[in-house]
């Protein structure tokens, strides 16, 4: 099985004052193309820092990431920026849609930049796909969390990526809405082959995934394989 995502002895490191943090220590796992993949542990244990690293976000103090075929630490900042347009999705807690957009353009935009020659009817399927065909032409302001959270994962699948980051896609939704839009996050990943690589405190919403890495005070303290039903 081909490794979309190898990290070997992580390391990263913060100056504050005149003392060093190291927020990861020694940090190497792969992941498998279309695996699902959680990124578990207390807060401060290092999760969305690994995220962000491996994302292509931040660069590290020591280690390789290599995502896609690719070396990140041979990139400069041009090159990573392409691999994430060309590669890679995301979804955040807080949405992180465009305010003076409308669901429609909100995901149409990255398809536009890439040059799509269908963008927007591209857009409106998949507005579709997440329940908001009606909802189009509102903008985030007028949507609720959950609605924008969707059209957040509608972006996030738009350009096709390879592996698709989120991080605590949940964590500003009710327990019932992030039981909607986990499920939509699923089913979208499934019928498009991505692979999905999820920060999270959620353990019910860990065990959905095929494996499951546990980190604590930025070591990893177990990296499980799941049995799912």
């Amino acid at each position: 099985m081909t490794k979309i995502l190898n990290v070997r002895n992580l390391r990263k490191t913060y100056t504050s004052g005149a003392k060093d943090l190291t927020v990861l220590d020694d940090i190497s796992f792969g992941i498998d193309a279309g695996d699902t993949f959680a990124i578990v542990g207390p807060s401060g244990s290092g999760k969305t820092t690994l995220l962000g690293l491996c994302a292509g976000l931040d660069q590290s103090n020591a280690g390789t990431i290599e995502l896609c075929g690719k070396e990140l630490g041979a990139m400069n900042e041009d090159e990573r920026a392409l691999l994430r347009n060309q590669k890679v999705g995301f979804i955040f807690q807080d949405f992180q849609l465009l305010p003076t957009l409308t669901a429609l353009e909100n995901v149409s935009v990255p398809l536009e930049l890439q040059g799509a020659p269908n963008a927007r009817k591209d857009a409106a399927a998949l507005l579709e796909k997440v329940g908001l065909e009606n909802r189009q032409s509102h903008y985030p302001s007028q949507l609720s969390g959950g609605e924008q959270q969707r059209v957040a994962l509608a972006r996030a699948f738009s350009n096709k990526p390879e592996i698709l980051f989120a991080d605590e896609p949940t964590g500003n939704l009710d327990e019932e809405t992030g039981e909607k839009v986990i499920k939509l996050l699923f089913d979208l990943n499934t019928e498009m082959g991505t692979t999905l690589v999820i920060v999270t405190h959620d353990l019910d919403l860990a065990r959905l995934n095929n494996h499951v890495l546990r980190l604590k005070g930025g070591k990893i303290v177990a990296n499980e394989t799941m049995v799912l039903s």
